[in-house]
């Protein structure tokens, strides 16, 4: 099977600018390739995760991937997808999320002996000259295409700042950058960046009369058919620090039945031919034992295998009653966050992350589906004295250890 064909029956590809170029690219060539990665928060995400896989998937037939952070365009802000103007990040913010995301990639990608390198796009962004940028790049695109674009149409009804106008540009710059310099032909992105993509490679012919490519894949949707990422209630980070190896395994427990199969080929690297044959049978009981191999390949990619096989049994351990597990996840609590040695259940929620807010937190408890030590609570302004450890749990399947 063919890197091109199996990039095909995962149902990673959505959009091609060459379909017959790209695939001989891909099964006869060994190319360099690149994603790029806005440094506008300080951990990567399960949306930036999938990007990896299909990284590590061409870099296992030969290829060399170019993971580019984007300390220069983060200062702009991509608008791709947004009804507003993203938050402007001061450089030092942005440098301190280009090295969180330099120390997570290197978990994914081999980056020995030149199989892949990481580069910075304000290393060559930041000297350019406007005037001279404008006369070279500017003059080859046209106001009335780049308005048409699906990346900038969220933003008609607010209005689209002239500042944000400019990403596309600096965005297919560095195609341009990175084809003159290191020889990239191919780049590839989420499907939501189809247009600033395509429009790199366009600029590459226009400027040099070269070839080069544009690949998007499927986008990772959340219920509702949202997109993934940071900006979504309940976001999965890869930092365990701000999404525990458990509630990271749990979110892919609980995947609804008819997104398994799909995430299983796009998220892991199960044997194709193995999770075509499971999706022959996975229905009733046997698609729960589906899930739990999703959730647990995914996790033990991400976190390690350790940590997603503690993560699997304290999930078993919760379904079957057994509340004590030592693999529950635990929040520690400091002096400084008790009052006369009590805590209120509200504040205990949001701390656990099982509500994001104090608004979500005070529903849940409305609503009757908050418990602590088995006793249901009713009073949002409950407080609770924690001498030892309390078992906190919201729902059917979120539970917390708790303790000083």
């Amino acid at each position: 099977m063919t890197l091109f064909e199996e990039l095909k029956r995962r149902g990673l590809i959505a959009q091609m600018s060459h379909e017959k170029e790209i695939e001989t690219l891909l099964n006869k060539e060994k190319i360099r390739f690149y994603i790029g990665f806005d440094a506008t928060a300080d951990s990567l995400h399960i949306g930036h995760f999938l990007q990896f896989v299909v990284m590590k998937h061409m870099q296992n037939a030969g290829h060399i991937p170019y993971a580019l952070l984007g300390t220069g365009t983060t200062l702009i802000g991509d608008p791709s997808g947004r009804t507003d103007m993203r938050q402007m990040l001061t450089p030092e913010q942005i440098e301190y999320n280009a090295e969180r995301f330099r120390v997570q990639m290197e978990k994914y990608l081999d980056f020995s002996d030149e199989k892949a390198r990481i580069v910075r796009n304000g290393d060559w962004l930041r000297p350019l000259n406007y005037l001279d940028f404008m006369r070279e790049i500017g003059v080859h695109f046209s106001v009335n295409k780049m308005l048409s674009a699906e990346c900038f149409k969220s933003r008609y009804e607010k209005g689209l700042s002239f500042f944000e106008f400019n990403y596309m540009l600096l965005q297919s710059y560095d195609f341009l950058h990175l084809y003159r310099t290191e020889g990239v032909k191919l780049q590839l992105g989420g499907d939501d960046q189809w247009s600033n993509i395509l429009s790199g490679a366009d600029l590459i012919r226009r400027c040099d009369k070269g070839e080069a490519f544009a690949m998007t894949f499927t986008l990772l949707a959340a219920k509702g058919g949202k997109k993934m990422g940071k900006t979504q209630q309940g976001a999965l980070w890869i930092d365990p620090d701000k999404t525990s190896p458990y509630d990271f395994y749990q979110s892919f427990r609980n995947t609804d039945d008819s997104e398994v199969i799909k995430r299983l080929k796009m998220l892991t690297f199960v044997p194709i031919e193995e999770i075509e044959e499971l999706e022959k049978t996975a229905s009733g009981a046997a698609l729960n034992d589906v899930k739990e191999r999703l959730a647990f390949e995914v996790t033990k990619t991400v976190h390690g295998e350790q940590e997603a096989e503690k993560a699997k049994q304290a999930a078993r351990s919760i379904f079957m009653g057994g509340m004590s597990d030592a693999n529950m996840p635990t929040l520690v609590l400091s002096a400084d966050d008790l009052v006369d040695g009590k805590i209120g259940v509200i504040d205990i929620l949001v701390k656990t992350g099982q509500c994001k807010s104090g608004r979500e937190a005070r529903t849940a408890i409305e609503q009757g589906g908050v418990t602590i030590d088995d006793i249901k609570i009713t009073d949002v302004k409950h407080s609770v004295e924690v001498k030892k450890e309390l078992i906190v749990k919201k729902g059917k399947k979120s539970f917390y250890k708790v303790k000083t």
